[in-house]
């Protein structure tokens, strides 16, 4: 049985959270698509990790998105009844942003398991998802930076390279050297 049609479903569950939007100034479109991304990277994530038969990642992906997504939730009733918690159209729960917790846990966890090749479009897609929620007044962008960066630290220590993928991009920052490390195994 090919796995295509299960990965196309765990896509499309990514459909799911949405809600519908009015607007008449025009950023119905963005949001639709924010909305959209923010299931379909975490849940491609899964569906590749599903589709390469990688175990260990799926089982990876569910502790660092459910962990990342604990802590996001546990940080917004913190701050909830703080002026942080008060989000720019006066709604609350805005720190840290929960749309771009569940989209960095998505690309974190395909960045740190399957490499730049994979992590680098993931996080555009975070990004656009943050300055979308920015842009409408949902959150500030520091309620999205502090949601990108717990998602990244809990994927970055939970998650662990996938033993198949033979190239890597590596910074390094030393007191003699910055740079990039390439390294391709054969």
């Amino acid at each position: 049985m090919s796995k295509a049609p299960i990965a196309a479903l765990f896509l499309l569950l990514g459909l799911c959270p949405m809600q519908g939007h009015a607007s008449s100034d025009g950023s119905d479109g963005h949001i639709l698509a924010a909305d959209i991304l923010t299931g379909v990277v975490p849940l491609g994530a899964l569906a590749l990790a599903w589709q390469k038969d990688d175990k260990d990642g799926m089982e990876q992906w569910a502790w660092s998105t459910g962990t990342a997504l604990v802590l996001n939730s546990a940080a917004r009733l913190a701050f909830n009844q703080t002026s942080w918690g008060e989000r720019p159209n006066g709604h609350e729960y805005g720190f840290p942003s929960g749309h771009t917790s569940f989209i960095a846990s998505g690309a974190a966890f395909l960045s740190e398991r399957y490499g730049w090749r994979y992590g680098v479009p993931a996080y555009l897609a975070t990004a656009y998802v943050g300055w979308v929620r920015v842009d409408n007044d949902k959150h500030r962008w520091r309620d999205v930076g502090a949601a990108a960066a717990l998602s990244w630290a809990v994927s970055h220590y939970l998650v662990t390279p996938y033993e198949d993928d033979k190239t890597a991009l590596v910074p390094i920052v030393s007191p003699e050297v910055i740079g990039l490390q390439f390294e391709h195994r054969f």
